[in-house]
């Protein structure tokens, strides 16, 4: 049997590994984009990944950013050397691998992140609340505990 592969999404506040919390959510998708909105300079930020299947059998996913767009800049928040300004963003391609899993922070005083699997956008909220802290993005297969949300 073929696995599915996505992203599994948890509060990190929980005990369990994120591929063994009975409270994770698991979303199949293979690209996604995560985007918010910096919370003092108020620019948009996305950022697209796609996920890859392990190299070698046991090995585990693993998350590639393939580009990023800043709309805008301001203090904290410059976009890198190589970036090139195209109407109105600031367009990128990250340069490392991202360290996953993936820490979003989210609190009740800023807007939440939009995580839009296969380009449908919804607030993070969507698929799992928040508990004002940190929730943890990593790729994933579908595991046997998670609950399962498809991509529209």
């Amino acid at each position: 049997m073929n696995a599915i592969w996505g992203v599994c999404l948890v509060l990190a506040a929980g005990s369990a590994p994120i591929f063994e919390n009975p409270n994770a959510v698991f979303i199949a998708t293979q690209r996604f984009t995560l985007a918010w909105t910096h919370s003092i300079e108020k620019q948009r930020w996305e950022e697209d990944y796609a996920v890859l299947p392990p190299t070698e059998p046991g090995a585990a996913p693993r998350l590639l950013a393939l580009a990023a767009r800043i709309k805008g800049s301001g203090a904290g928040m410059e976009p890198p050397a190589d970036a090139r300004l195209q109407g109105g963003w600031y367009h990128y391609r990250p340069s490392h691998w991202p360290q996953t899993p993936l820490r979003l922070t989210r609190s009740e005083f800023t807007a939440d992140f939009d995580f839009c699997p296969e380009g449908a956008c919804q607030p993070l909220h969507h698929w799992l609340a928040s508990d004002g802290a940190v929730t943890l993005l990593a790729p994933c297969a579908a595991p046997a505990t998670a609950r399962f949300k498809r991509a529209r």
